[in-house]
């Protein structure tokens, strides 16, 4: 029994959960001036927590579904392509993880104790160890190795006769521009997280297609 179709929906099913709760991460979690109490409470909230397990749970999903392409490329010239996509993508995201869990866990601690004592400067703790050069040296490459991945699975579409070929473009272009979205305003960010959505579930789409013409 060829099970190649069910996995390519898995894949299609897994990336737009995965775009959903992009938006979600840009749309929930609460943004105040972190130095002050008020942002030391948004780091103990449980929109805060929320938001971030939510990222963290799509940045497992993507590099999934890149796999699940390559299995629907399977003998294909574009597989290569997609092969590297979901390999590159598996390591981009668990390094970025690894940040988004101190994240969650380290900014949450510091912010309950923060509030509970009533110091606002103890929020200086957890800017520490956010810009910390370990830290952030994983936290930026991860985030490279995302958009890398994220580009070889648009070459992979692109040449895969099977799917359109602009379809995995606009994602490509969202995870290049993951990094510089932290830079904006709130609104922008929610913007970007929306970007994100329409883009996964345009790769959904096509996929589920693709999988269904196999399937036929």
């Amino acid at each position: 029994m060829n099970r190649r179709p069910s996995r390519t929906r898995l894949g299609a099913a897994g990336i737009a959960l995965a775009g959903v709760l992009f938006v979600l991460y840009e749309a929930v979690a609460p943004r105040a001036d972190q130095t002050t109490l008020e942002g030391a409470a948004s780091w103990a909230s449980n929109g805060w927590a929320f938001a971030h397990i939510a990222a963290i749970v799509g940045l497992v999903l993507i590099p999934m579904t890149w796999s699940a392409l390559r299995g629907h490329l399977d003998g294909a010239k574009a597989e290569r392509s997609a092969f590297l996509a979901a390999a590159i993508g598996t390591v981009g995201s668990g390094l970025t993880i690894s940040y988004y869990g101190a994240e969650v866990y380290g900014l949450k601690a510091i912010g309950e104790h923060a509030v509970a004592e009533g110091d606002a400067s103890v929020t200086a703790v957890g800017e520490s160890f956010r810009m910390d050069p370990t830290a952030l040296t994983v936290f930026l490459v991860g985030l490279v190795l995302i958009a890398v991945a994220a580009v070889l699975a648009a070459i992979a579409v692109w040449r895969s006769g099977t799917m359109h070929r602009w379809s995995a473009v606009p994602m490509a272009a969202m995870m290049v521009l993951y990094l510089p979205q932290f830079f904006l305003p709130h609104s922008l960010r929610i913007a970007w997280g929306a970007a994100v959505t329409v883009s996964a579930l345009w790769i959904a789409v096509e996929l589920w297609r693709a999988a269904g013409r196999r399937g036929a």
